[in-house]
């Protein structure tokens, strides 16, 4: 048997944090077991549907790596199968048409509560003589009376249903459009699926589920519902917990590899260890060892990993990401340094592609202001002698690299029995508007002589 898995998203909003583990974890276990993933789009809701949220998903599956097999599946467009699902379950008597009005269901569910009881649906027309045709109707399911509906789940082992406490489900509303629970039995029968691996917010649907599997004589898949992500207080998750877009992480600065790693660990382990390639999860991870509790976002525990990768990646890995950040800030790279050599010098101090771009900032772009507190803190009367002599001596400098410039800072400190960073300060400053830069001789290596001078010349002139 081949395995095969789907992610299934409504766009009617962004893919976030839950659903992107949702999708790794059904991505992870179907390579893990040589299968196929799918992907799903559940489209039904029109009015709530938008394109935009169709292609966060898409984009932020791409982003993340998670490719899925052949293209995606549309349910809009196969309610022609749902519609003849429902059409064989009202032939075999398995479903029923039922004319109760709005009053006469809220009537029905008054009346329970008055008697302490749980408001459901009573049957009421799985029998019903006097059916009006003229009448608008819905398709319900005849749901067994007694027993039990259960299923040994992947994540959360044995669970059951009393089949007394699920009544009479709809499958079609009154305007002729099937519901959720219909279209996904059909749609992931139709699609081969294997095994369901969603949140276990899903779970109370899944005794219905199995109920319509074996009433339309299809097999039923293995299902693993997994545990909610909670923020760090314990509450649901919220935009202030990290519950945005996926694709804003990205945007934000984060890593793919990173955002993967830090997701699978939301659930999973593998002993102690933190940091996976997507080789290692592909052979380690099952979803048989995803725990039962609810997994809590921790931010730091995300910035760390995304440090990590970060400085663990070859510079022009990273190359992509950071042009993109400055491209968004407005900052043309060309005619500047090679971009790789400028991330090489940043990536120890970075914690994101955003921090790395802003560190990058003052490589091709010249200073349209400077800082007034370090202007004073660093511009004393003794700096001015320091840069004029610095300015002087690198102008006739003939070999302009790492090493050049370090022996020349030192010889002028020398010169002038001052520190380096009396030096060293005052030029990060008049180059780049602030105080802060990679080790001086390497930024200014980086920068190139021409622009180094051109720099230095414009910030004395305003400044001194």
């Amino acid at each position: 048997m081949t395995v095969r898995t789907r992610f299934a998203p409504s766009p009617t909003g962004m893919l976030h944090i839950g659903g992107a583990r949702t999708a790794l974890y059904a991505w992870l276990y179907a390579q893990h077991c040589g299968g196929e993933f799918m992907l799903r789009i559940e489209d039904t809701d029109l009015q709530r549907s938008t394109d935009e949220a169709i292609q966060v998903i898409l984009d932020g599956l791409s982003w993340l790596g998670l490719d899925w097999h052949g293209e995606p599946v549309f349910q809009g467009q196969r309610r022609a199968q749902h519609v003849q699902a429902i059409e064989k379950l009202l032939s075999s008597g398995q479903a029923y048409r039922c004319y109760c009005s709005k009053e006469e269901l809220d009537a029905m569910r008054d009346e329970q509560r008055a008697q302490g009881k749980k408001p459901m649906y009573d049957g009421r027309c799985r029998h019903r003589e006097d059916p009006s045709l003229d009448q608008p109707y819905v398709v319900r399911f005849r749901s067994p009376d007694d027993g039990e509906t259960s299923l040994h789940d992947l994540v959360l082992d044995d669970v059951s249903f009393a089949n007394r406490e699920l009544d009479d489900l709809i499958l079609m509303r009154s305007d002729g459009s099937p519901t959720y629970n219909l279209a996904v039995v059909v749609d992931d029968a139709d699609m081969g699926i294997t095994h369901v691996i969603r949140g276990s917010d899903h779970l109370n649907n899944t005794p219905r589920q199995i109920q319509l599997y074996e009433a339309l004589g299809l097999p039923t898949p293995q299902f693993a519902h997994i545990p909610l992500i909670h923020g760090p207080d314990g509450a649901k998750m919220s935009k202030r917990h990290g519950a945005v877009a996926i694709t804003e992480y990205r945007e934000a600065g984060y890593l793919p590899d990173a955002v993967i790693n830090y997701l699978v660990r939301l659930g999973w382990s593998h002993g102690d260890e933190e940091v996976f390639s997507r080789e290692q999860l592909i052979s380690l991870f099952d979803i048989h060892d995803v725990g039962k509790a609810a997994a809590r976002f921790d931010q730091d525990k995300l910035d760390w990993l995304n440090g990590h990768y970060l400085r663990s990646s070859e510079p022009g890995e990273l190359q992509a990401a950071v042009a993109m950040q400055l491209t968004s800030m407005g900052i043309n790279i060309s005619g500047g340094p090679d971009l790789a050599h400028v991330i090489a010098a940043l990536q120890e101090r970075s914690k994101n592609t955003v921090d790395m771009a802003e560190g990058a900032r003052l490589f091709y772009q010249a200073p349209l202001s400077y800082d007034e507190k370090a202007v004073q803190k660093n511009f004393k009367e003794g700096a001015w002698p320091l840069l004029q002599d610095f300015l002087v001596r690198a102008e006739k400098l003939q070999d302009w690299d790492a090493v050049m410039l370090h022996a020349l800072l030192g010889e002028v400190c020398e010169a002038h029995e001052a520190k380096l960073g009396k030096l060293a300060q005052p030029i990060r400053i008049l180059i780049s508007g602030c105080a802060v830069s990679p080790p001086i001789d390497m930024t200014l290596a980086l920068l190139g002589k021409d622009e180094f001078i051109r720099r230095l010349q414009a910030g004395i002139r305003k400044l001194s």
